[in-house]
């Protein structure tokens, strides 16, 4: 096995760095910065792989990005868009996709200063938004996210050459201990888990509802749970999680009475762009994976 704590080498953009979905799981480590501008203030974010901003909307602004969700997600044409996931059991909302292109409200809060420009801060660039979606987790069974690194996907599915994009997940209800949150294992951004098994085509379809490839085995969750330790996000509707895109994450299921919504952005730097996939047959399609680097503004 690597070192859980290895450090940064260089290669061209077209290299491999971080090759997965082969015959076996592998660890490989990490090649690149975590922050890469100035990063004053973000210390823990450095060393974590994470950042929490407890209040980065206002009451009202949530009222907003709320109601906006709840329209999103009752809208007939909308559920019907093929950037719609629903539960397999109940057939509920699960995720929208694009949602700065499907809404001018959510197409607001992508060019917010205080969203874009920490994204800037972190990745030392211009930023293009390679992804958006609202999450719905309705009470009573709403299904969570097994333990997955975004990133393993990104590069093996989407073509991202380098760790080089930032998540941002801003809570839209409150987040309690018991309603499916955001679970991160600090410090296992440092290390890059290439998982087993060869891609399927169109894997998209099913890994949006249930993940299957890309999927850690129990072994190596276990090895990065014991060196790093499990941290369960809670939080006022309004607070932000900024996170790595190399964090090994995941939420459990909602089965409480109360939801859990947020809004979900993944910014990347326009000196990352998307090349072709690493180890998948096809690209996914442009509304989970961007091919429009046009910097946000």
């Amino acid at each position: 096995m690597t070192d859980l704590y290895p450090h940064p080498t260089t290669a061209t953009a077209t290299t491999d760095l971080y090759p997965t979905r082969g015959t076996v799981e592998t660890l490989t480590p990490r090649q690149d910065p975590v922050v890469w501008g100035p990063g004053a203030g973000l210390e823990s974010y450095e060393r974590d792989g994470f950042l929490a901003e407890p209040g980065l909307l206002t009451d009202d602004e949530v009222a907003l990005y709320k109601a906006e969700l709840d329209r999103l997600v009752a809208d007939p044409a909308v559920r019907a868009d093929a950037r719609s996931i629903v539960e397999p059991a109940s057939q509920a909302v699960r995720s929208v996709f694009e949602v700065h292109k499907i809404s001018q409200v959510f197409a607001r809060l992508v060019r917010d200063e205080r969203v874009v420009g920490r994204a800037r801060q972190i990745l030392g660039s211009d930023v293009y938004v390679h992804q958006s979606r609202i999450n719905v987790k309705p009470g009573f069974g709403a299904s969570g996210f097994y333990w997955h690194s975004d990133f393993e996907t990104w590069h093996a599915e989407d073509g991202l050459p380098r760790m080089r994009t930032v998540s941002v997940s801003i809570a839209l209800t409150e987040n309690h201990d018991t309603n499916g949150g955001l679970m991160i294992m600090p410090g296992s951004h440092r290390t890059f888990l290439g998982c087993a098994g060869a891609t399927p085509r169109d894997n998209y379809k099913k890994s949006l509802q249930m993940q299957d490839a890309g999927t850690p085995s129990d072994e190596a969750l276990t090895r990065l749970a014991d060196a790093h330790g499990i941290k369960l996000f809670t939080g006022r509707a309004g607070s932000a999680t900024w996170f790595d895109c190399n964090c090994m994450h995941g939420s459990g299921d909602n089965i409480t009475p109360y939801p859990r919504s947020n809004v979900f952005i993944v910014f990347n730097s326009v000196e990352n762009a998307a090349q072709e996939p690493f180890a998948a047959p096809v690209r996914r399609p442009e509304f989970i994976g961007a091919r429009d680097f046009t910097p946000v503004r």
